[in-house]
C-alpha cells in the first residue's frame, strides 16, 4: 500500500485515478479547490482517507495546501494534476499573475518545493506541449496578445520540464511526465477523441509503485508507454531557469 496525494482531484482523471488506485487499496487523499468540491469528492469516494481544500491560483493557496498535505505526514507519491484548460481568457489572480500560469506552473513548482519529498512524483502534461515553446521571457504574458490555447500549451511543457528538473536534482526520486491524451472531460470538452478508459491508467501505474518497471525517472509516458517529449523540456538551461523564475516569483527555494 502507497500513501498517495493527487492534486485537483474533486472531478475528472484526478478523481478517476484516485478511484483506481482507492480500488487497488492505496491510501489516497484528494484535494478540492473549496468546501463545496471537497463535499462532492467526499461523497464520490468515501475510501478516501482525507480531502485537502485550497485554491492553488494563489501563492498563499499553493503554501496552505502544501502545508495542509505535510500535516498529514510523508507521503510516497504526489500527483500533479490540477490545471486549467485550453480554452480560458486571460484573468489575473490576486498576485497579480495570469491564472493559467498560476495554477498550471507556478502551483506545482510551489507543491513540489514544500511538500515533504516522496518517493514518487507524477506530472500531468498535454499533447499539445509537443507544439509549444518554453516562452520564459515572457512567461507571464506582458508583452504578447493572450492566447488561451498557447498559453495552456506552454504550462504544460512547463510541467515536464519541471518533471525532468525534479529527475536531475533529486536522484532518489522517480519524477515523471505523461500525455493522459486528449478526452472528454469537462477541461477536454465532449468532442475530444481520446479513449477515456486509458486516460487515467499511466498516471496510476506510475505513482502505485507497484510494478518495478514504473521505477523510472525522467521519462515522458503516453498510454503506459515512453514517448519522446518536445526537446525543449530536456533543454536543461530552460529547465533551470523555469525552476529560477517559479523561485523567483513565488519566493519558495527549490532544495537541493
Amino acid at each position: 500500500m502507497s500513501r498517495i496525494f493527487i492534486s485537483g482531484s474533486s472531478t475528472g482523471l484526478g478523481m478517476m485515478a484516485a478511484d483506481l488506485l482507492a480500488a487497488q487499496d492505496h491510501e489516497i487523499v484528494l484535494h478540492a479547490r473549496n468546501a463545496a468540491r471537497a463535499e462532492a469528492a467526499r461523497k464520490e469516494l468515501p475510501q478516501a482517507k482525507a480531502v485537502v481544500v485550497g485554491d492553488l491560483e494563489t501563492i498563499e493557496g499553493a503554501k496552505d495546501v502544501a502545508a495542509q498535505v505535510n500535516a498529514l505526514g510523508r507521503f510516497d507519491a504526489v500527483m500533479h494534476n490540477a490545471a486549467v484548460g485550453y480554452r480560458e481568457g486571460h484573468r489575473l489572480t490576486a498576485d497579480g499573475l495570469p491564472h493559467v500560469f498560476a495554477i498550471n506552473t507556478l502551483s506545482a513548482y510551489i507543491l513540489t518545493a514544500l511538500i515533504r519529498r516522496p518517493k514518487r512524483l507524477v506530472y500531468l502534461s498535454s499533447g499539445m506541449h509537443h507544439h509549444a515553446h518554453a516562452n520564459l521571457d515572457d512567461i507571464l504574458w506582458k508583452q504578447r496578445r493572450w492566447n488561451g490555447s498557447t498559453a495552456y500549451a506552454e504550462s504544460k511543457l512547463h510541467d515536464a520540464m519541471l518533471a525532468f528538473a525534479i529527475a536531475r536534482r533529486w536522484p532518489g526520486v522517480f519524477s515523471n511526465a505523461l500525455e493522459p491524451g486528449w478526452v472528454p472531460t469537462r477541461m477536454g470538452g465532449p468532442g475530444a477523441p481520446d479513449d477515456m478508459s486509458q486516460a487515467h491508467l499511466t498516471q496510476t501505474w506510475l505513482v502505485a509503485g507497484e510494478d518495478p518497471k514504473a521505477d523510472v525517472t525522467g521519462h515522458y509516458f503516453y498510454h503506459l508507454q515512453r514517448m519522446e517529449p518536445n526537446a525543449e523540456a530536456r533543454d536543461e538551461a530552460l529547465q533551470d531557469r523555469l525552476v529560477a523564475i517559479c523561485a523567483e516569483i513565488s519566493g519558495i527555494a527549490l532544495e537541493a
